[in-house]
Order: C-alpha cells, then sequence, then structure tokens
C-alpha cells in the first residue's frame, strides 16, 4: 500500500501528505471512538464451553423449554433440534448458525446421525426424552468438529441505558455545543425556521454524542425513538423557529433518557471471522459465559 508521499481521489485530486495525515487522523480516531463505544472482542468457539454447558444441570432443563416451545405434530426431532441450536450462542458455546459456512461444516454433518436416528423404532418412555437424546448426540457431534475446526467470533455487546445522554446533558456547554453543531446542518425556509421532519436527521447527528445508535440499527431502539416521537408530536412536518426546534430535540432525548433508564436495551451480535489470522493464539479468548 502507498501511503504518505500523497494519495488521489476519484476526482484526480492530489492531496499533500499533512492533508492525508489529517484525513487518516481523523478516520483513526472515528473508528477508536466507534470501538470504545462498542468493543469487539474475538472469541474462539472450539467445542470446550459447549462440552461444559451439557455438562451442567441447567442444559436439560433448557432443552425442555426448548423442547415445549418447538414441538409441533408433524416435525422430526432434526426440524426441532435445528430450531434448539438457533436459540443457542456463544453464551454456550456455539457459533452463530445463521453463518452459511458455519450451518454447512458443523451443524448439517452434525446432523447426520440424527436423520438417520430420527426413523428409527427404538421405543423410548417420552417424546422429550427422545428429543434430548438427539440433541445431545448432535451436540456432541458439533462439539467434536469444533475441536477439529475452531471457529472465531467477532463479539460486540452493548447496553442503552440513558446514562451517555444524562453525561451530555449534566454538560451544558457541551450540550449546547453539539446541538449548534447539529442545527448548522439542517435546512430552513427563508424565515430562518426548520421543518419538525428534521428533528430525526437532528437525532441521527446527535446520536454519537448521546450514546446511541443510528436509527434504523438497534430494533428494539427504533421502538423507544417511536413512541417518543409519538409522545412529542415530532411528524406533523411544521416549522418551528430554531430555539423551539432545539427545545423539541432536548425534549425526545431527555424523554429517550428516561424510557432507557426504566428499561435498559441491551443488544449483542456475532459475526464469524472467515479470514485467516496470523498467529490467533496471542490475542484469541475462549468465550466465557
Amino acid at each position: 500500500m502507498q501511503v504518505l508521499n500523497e494519495f488521489t481521489h476519484g476526482t484526480e485530486e492530489k492531496v499533500s501528505k499533512s492533508e492525508f495525515k489529517e484525513v487518516l487522523s481523523d478516520i483513526l480516531i472515528g473508528m477508536a471512538a466507534g470501538l470504545k463505544r462498542d468493543p469487539i472482542v474475538i472469541l474462539r468457539i472450539d467445542g470446550e464451553e459447549l462440552q461444559e454447558y451439557m455438562s451442567n444441570p441447567v442444559f436439560e432443563t433448557d432443552m425442555m423449554l426448548i423442547f415445549s416451545e418447538t414441538a409441533t405434530p408433524d416435525g422430526t426431532f432434526c426440524d426441532q433440534i435445528v430450531k434448539a441450536l438457533q436459540k443457542l450462542g456463544v453464551d454456550q458455546g456455539l457459533p452463530p448458525i445463521s453463518d452459511s459456512w458455519v450451518m454447512s461444516n458443523i451443524v448439517e454433518p452434525s446432523l447426520e446421525s440424527c436423520t438417520r436416528d430420527c426413523n428409527d423404532d427404538e421405543q423410548l418412555v417420552s417424546a422429550q426424552e427422545a428429543f434430548l437424546k438427539e440433541v445431545k448426540k448432535v451436540l456432541e457431534n458439533i462439539v467434536e468438529r469444533l475441536r477439529e475446526q475452531p471457529v472465531i467470533v467477532a463479539h460486540t455487546e452493548n447496553t442503552y441505558d440513558g446514562s451517555a445522554i444524562k453525561n451530555l446533558v449534566a454538560n451544558k456547554f457541551e450540550t449546547d455545543k453539539v446541538l449548534n453543531a447539529v442545527l448548522e446542518t439542517l435546512p430552513r425556509d427563508k424565515n430562518g425556521r426548520m421543518s419538525k421532519e428534521c428533528l430525526r436527521l437532528a437525532l441521527d447527528s446527535l446520536a454519537p454524542s448521546a450514546g446511541l445508535p443510528p436509527y434504523g440499527a438497534v430494533a428494539e431502539m427504533d421502538k423507544v425513538i417511536n413512541e417518543v416521537f409519538k409522545m412529542v408530536d415530532a411528524d406533523d412536518g411544521k416549522f418551528v423557529k430554531e430555539d423551539e426546534f432545539k427545545k423539541l430535540l432536548l425534549e425526545i432525548i431527555g424523554s429517550i433518557m428516561l424510557q432507557l433508564e426504566g428499561n435498559p436495551v441491551s443488544v449483542s451480535t456475532n459475526s464469524v471471522v472467515h479470514e485467516p489470522l496470523a498467529d490467533p493464539s496471542s490475542f484469541l479468548q475462549t468465550s466465557a459465559s
């Protein structure tokens, strides 16, 4: 990669070394802020934690609950086992089965014994016992495959509890600075008024400072925001003066803060890392419950 002498924009406009450093610095600062807000943990899932989960008394209780939730008159144990696996995750030591590689290389081969046994005439005490036997067999197969082919997962977890908004509004100088920066980017009519339709755009611009995700990124947060917008009648499209617009925006983030303080929203994501990593043993962390 050629860096530092100069680089070329899509418009063929060349920039100096110092300009490039400034742009690169801004990008890296933005990435660092994002990682501070949503830190990424690299997990090495090798079957050990899944084996521990299966040995825990809570395992059978979980499986019986899942069986009661997924049982259907015309379904097979294999169908139910796949549904059961969808309810498990990295907390139990299972990589995300929504990933096509995990499904093809770990899950589907482990289900082969189940496919053969589903039609056996073996008599068991109950359907629950049969399900438990089959799901254990499949999970044991998965453990063996994970031992042979550990799966690397990038895990992020975040809780929105309103604390970042509380810290922001507690500092009037910082709040005014952020609000003024947001309002400068919004359109106005010839009288300098602003449409309430821009409140969502303003909230998105304010989101990083308020510790909120962009609208549309987290469904649970979208519900909270939509409820608050209804409460303050923010979608009527009326034009208001800047002071009133600012007051509405503060009312919106204040209401979001109160909602989150009473009912925090926790979200996590898990993505399988498919690119090879150099010497992963030096920094990989086995997933922990």
